[in-house]
């Protein structure tokens, strides 16, 4: 870790070439599991048991949001699956926040990455970290963790574009005696086409009963004509294109916008 900014110019000037070639066969995929978080109200509601399908997976962390805890401000939710070892993941929810009092029971799931990462992989577990902004070390404790329980539970990720067959034929792998549940957080940005994203959420729409979409309002405005922006880089989360609540990028905070029994 360089001590300053002038010890890592000169880190940096010292090293251009390594750099470079790691720049270049490098690309960013967080992988924030405390974004389960701002899943577990809505996953917890919906019809169980489910099977989730991840797009922009990364390694995984954020299917398996059972094997975590949560404190919402009201006392600690913690798993009923795993070895009794897991991160708690604080989220400032609002008032009208519907959280769960169980986790929701998952008996299937799977991820769709252009480049799937494996969590026990110590060169790809290395290059999540350091995608952790680095005073956030209590991210980074979060990210250790998962990294170690999804090394463990191995969650399938298959390679491929978020449109085209390869999202078609997760759907239809899914147990039909689950309520599949199609999600992602961040993805859409890293789509420049706004015709390639309105796509994909049509081709989603036909293919699940239930999307979760968490993105910037800007990535999907359609999602979020009408209801305004609180600012602060918020994140708005609908489902089946319906605004549900403003989010922290990162999992920290929830406001719930939506009204009563609006989901499922």
């Amino acid at each position: 870790m360089p001590d300053d900014f002038g010890d890592f110019r000169r880190r940096l000037l010292e090293n251009v070439p390594a750099v470079r070639v790691l720049i270049l066969s490098r690309s960013t995929q967080t992988n924030e599991p405390a974004r389960c978080a701002l899943l577990l109200p809505v996953l917890a509601r919906l019809p169980q048991p489910l099977a989730l399908i991840e797009v922009g997976a990364s390694a995984g962390l954020c299917l398996l949001p059972d094997f975590y805890g949560y404190d919402f401000g009201s006392g600690v939710l913690r798993p009923e699956v795993g070895d009794g070892t897991f991160p708690i993941f604080t989220c400032a929810a609002s008032p009208s926040t519907p959280i769960p009092s169980r986790m929701p029971r998952i008996v299937w799931r799977a991820g769709l990455d252009l480049n799937p990462l494996d969590a026990g992989n110590p060169e790809q577990s290395s290059w999540l970290e350091t995608l952790v902004w680095p005073e956030r070390t209590e991210r980074l404790a979060g990210l250790r963790d998962a990294l170690r329980i999804a090394a463990i539970q191995t969650p399938r990720i298959v390679e491929g574009n978020l449109i085209g067959g390869a999202l078609a034929s997760l759907c239809r792998q899914a147990p039909a005696d689950a309520t599949l549940v199609v999600f992602h957080t961040a993805v859409l940005a890293y789509v420049p086409d706004h015709a390639t994203r309105q796509a994909f959420a049509n081709e989603v729409t036909a293919l699940s009963p239930y999307w979760i979409c968490n993105e910037s309002p800007r990535v999907m405005p359609d999602l979020s004509a009408g209801i305004g922006d609180p600012g602060g880089g918020r994140f708005l989360m609908t489902v089946n294109r319906k605004p549900i609540a403003w989010t922290d990028p990162h999992g920290a905070a929830i406001t719930w916008i939506a009204a009563e029994n609006t989901v499922p």
